[in-house]
C-alpha cells in the first residue's frame, strides 16, 4: 500500500501541495521537497531580480490555498508530502545568491537547518497557525532565516561556486 494519498497523481492540486511528487519519497519527504526546488529555481534564476521576486510571491500565496486545500481534503493538517512549503521557503533562500553550486548546497543546507530545527519563532508559528497559512509560514520564515546565513556567507566568502 502506498504511503501517500492516491489522489497525488489524479489531483492537481495535490499534485502541486506534493511538490510535482516529491513528497511522496517514503523518508524525508521535506528534503526531495526542497531537491525538486532546486531546477526550478535554475530556471527561475535567469529571470530578473523583480520578476523573481513576484513570482516567489505567487508562489507563496498560491501555496496558502492549494496547500490549504489539500490538507483539508486529506484530514491532516500539514500531512508531510506537503512540501510546496519547501519549494517557496527554498526560492526565498535564494534571492541575491550568487551563481554556482557551490551556493545552491550551501542555501540548501541553510534552509533544511532552519526548517528542521525551528528556531523562534518558526516552531511558535508552526505550532499556531492553522490552514495554509500555518503550512507555508513557517517555512517562509525558514527561507528567510537561511537567506540572510547565505547572504552573511557571501560577505566573508565573496567567491563563486
Amino acid at each position: 500500500m502506498a504511503r501517500y494519498p492516491a489522489s497525488v497523481f489524479r489531483n492537481p492540486v495535490h499534485f502541486l501541495a506534493f511538490g510535482l511528487g516529491s513528497g511522496c519519497a517514503p523518508k524525508a519527504p521535506g528534503t526531495f521537497g526542497t531537491l525538486a526546488a532546486v531546477p526550478l529555481y535554475l530556471l527561475m534564476v535567469q529571470i530578473p531580480l523583480l520578476f523573481y521576486i513576484a513570482l516567489v510571491l505567487l508562489a507563496f500565496v498560491a501555496g496558502i490555498l492549494i496547500c490549504g486545500k489539500t490538507s483539508r481534503d486529506l484530514g491532516v493538517h500539514d500531512h508531510g508530502g506537503i512540501v510546496w512549503d519547501e519549494f517557496v521557503g527554498f526560492w526565498l533562500t535564494m534571492i541575491l545568491a550568487p551563481p554556482g553550486w557551490l551556493w545552491i548546497l550551501a542555501g540548501f543546507v541553510f534552509f533544511r537547518i532552519f526548517d528542521i530545527l525551528k528556531p523562534w519563532p518558526i516552531g511558535l508559528l508552526d505550532k499556531k497557525v492553522e490552514g495554509g497559512l500555518g503550512i507555508m509560514l513557517d517555512d517562509v520564515l525558514a527561507g528567510i532565516y537561511a537567506c540572510g546565513c547565505l547572504q552573511a556567507l557571501t560577505l566573508l566568502f565573496p567567491i563563486s561556486g
